[in-house]
């Protein structure tokens, strides 16, 4: 009995141990706060473009001859930069969660390049001059997309040796177990 509770005592510690996350700071790891700022300004971003979206007419485009898919574009977008605002500023309090993270980083891809075509019928079918305040608005993002790149790579990289000391110590502590005798078998009760 003593020796079973001593393997999982062993056993627990070893978990401990491996659970204990390395300090972000030594891996380059940006401080959540920090992170926070960036998250926040690309909301704000967010906040500012949408009403420049709002002032394209992509419906008017399609009677000049435009495709009817620059209205599902400028849609998309619209939805797109509306979620990617809510994203960001949610994620601004929690920056460490991987997964939202990424969400958020493919979302802002997604929304370049459906900006990258309105661009394109802005200037072709509605106002030049319209078309440059948008390129330019769109382009202030960049530096903190680059920032956040940046850190999800970090954070990415900070996982993955998270998990390699966890699944190191798992190992060691199984081989310790492996190598414990087993308990002692129980008398019947008959004495000789």
């Amino acid at each position: 009995m003593r020796s079973t509770l001593r393997v999982t005592a062993a056993l627990c510690w070893c978990v401990f141990l491996g659970a204990q996350a390395p300090n972000p700071q030594a891996n380059g790891l940006q401080p959540d706060w920090d992170v926070g700022v960036i998250l926040q300004e690309m909301s704000a971003h967010g906040a500012r473009l949408l009403p420049l979206l709002e002032q394209l007419d992509a419906k008017g485009w399609a009677e000049k001859g435009a495709s009817e898919t620059y209205a599902a574009q400028l849609q998309s977008s619209k939805d797109q930069v509306r979620t990617l605002t809510d994203e960001a500023k949610a994620l601004a309090r929690n920056p460490e969660r991987l997964s939202a993270g990424l969400e958020l980083y493919f979302r802002i891809q997604a929304v370049d390049q459906m900006i990258g075509s309105l661009l394109e019928g802005t200037r072709k079918y509605q106002d030049a001059a319209l078309a440059d305040r948008l390129a330019s608005l769109a382009a202030e993002n960049g530096a903190n997309r680059g920032r956040f790149q940046v850190y999800l790579v970090n954070l990415a990289a900070q996982r993955e040796q998270e998990c390699a000391v966890m699944d190191r110590e798992a190992q060691r502590c199984r081989g310790i177990l492996a190598t414990q005798p087993p308990p002692p078998r129980p008398t019947t009760g008959r004495k000789k």
